[in-house]
């Protein structure tokens, strides 16, 4: 039963992380960061990514246009792009790790110690892909609400509002956090069990020294 509980708190953990390296590729990509609603054309929405600044009108759609310089960009979207870019490879480095020291992989059953610490490793690297992802979403958040009640703006200027990829970040980087909590938890908190071939050496010295001592029954 202690094995079922483990291998699915593992499994959990490993899904869970997945899912938020996941999000945090496309909050990464997503150029909806911030939104401007403008009052005087509703048929207008114009959003800003970490890449490219994008404007939907009713009749034509959707039109995009790329970011030509990267200096140019406010710090923190500068940042973020690291940042972000940051995230996505830690969580795939974490996958990576994780994978090999999950119970369920038969690769290196009997060296338990080996699968333990590279099952620690990967919760700290989703645990650090966790923390890169939320940084960049609250900075660009914490950014959005200075310049929303800024006031020294006109009330007539439109202001910016949180856009899709900012809830979508903050999802992906708890993902990534709870599910490097569960994968440590099942590597340190649960009794790691001896491979069968350990079960077996040690049930063969049992018997053996029950011979020595004249009996095979080990009640007598």
């Amino acid at each position: 039963m202690a094995l079922v509980f483990r291998a699915a708190v593992q499994f959990v953990g490993i899904l869970l992380s997945l899912l938020g390296w996941v999000l945090s590729i496309i909050t990464t990509f997503l150029p909806h960061w911030k939104n401007l609603n403008l009052d005087l054309n509703e048929m207008e929405n114009w959003t800003v990514g970490l890449w490219q600044t994008c404007v939907t009108q009713e009749e034509v759609g959707m039109q995009c246009k790329d970011f030509d310089s990267f200096l140019a960009l406010p710090a923190e979207l500068r940042i973020s792009r690291i940042l972000m870019f940051l995230s996505n490879g830690l969580g795939f480095l974490g996958l990576l790790v994780s994978g090999f020291g999950l119970d369920c992989l038969r690769i290196g059953e009997r060296q338990q110690d080996v699968k333990k610490q590279l099952l620690i490793l990967g919760g700290i690297l989703f645990w650090t892909a966790g923390v890169t992802a939320l940084v960049p979403v609250s900075w660009v958040a914490h950014r959005t609400v200075q310049e929303f009640w800024d006031e020294t703006i006109p009330e007539i200027v439109p202001r910016w509002e949180f856009g899709e990829a900012l809830f979508i970040g903050w999802f992906a980087g708890f993902s990534l956090l709870l599910g490097g909590c569960l994968l440590n938890w099942a590597a340190c908190g649960t009794q790691i069990p001896l491979a069968s071939g350990h079960y077996a050496v040690a049930e063969m010295q049992t018997q053996c020294s029950y011979l020595e001592n004249g009996t095979a029954n080990p009640s007598v």
